[in-house]
């Protein structure tokens, strides 16, 4: 069995932050970023955000090149290592992680 027959997944890392009365998000390894004045709504309309990227990578049929140009690694199962995402305490600051099943890319 090929690895491409295998469900795949990549790690990525989603920035939020409060700059006055609005929330950014950004994804920092794709680079795709949003604003809106909630928390909730700038999670959500970064998640649809970060999938559109990916889905039109995929559409062009430049997902990999694109992933590995950006040291973006496919996992080929759910269990990714945890990595470290060096950060220092800010209030106004939120990092998460997000594993993210690929399609045919």
């Amino acid at each position: 069995m090929t690895h491409h027959s295998k469900k795949r997944y990549i790690e990525l890392t989603m920035e939020f932050r409060k700059e006055g009365n609005l929330w950014t998000g950004v994804c920092k390894e794709l680079g795709t970023a949003t604003d809106g004045e909630t928390f909730e709504e700038v999670t959500e309309s970064l998640k649809e955000m970060v999938f559109l990227h990916l889905n039109t990578l995929e559409d062009v049929g430049e997902c990999e090149r694109f992933l590995k140009e950006h040291g973006v690694e496919i996992h080929y199962n759910e269990h990714v290592p945890p990595r470290n995402i060096p950060m220092t305490y800010n209030p106004n600051q939120y990092f998460n992680r997000q594993l993210i099943p690929l399609g045919s890319c």
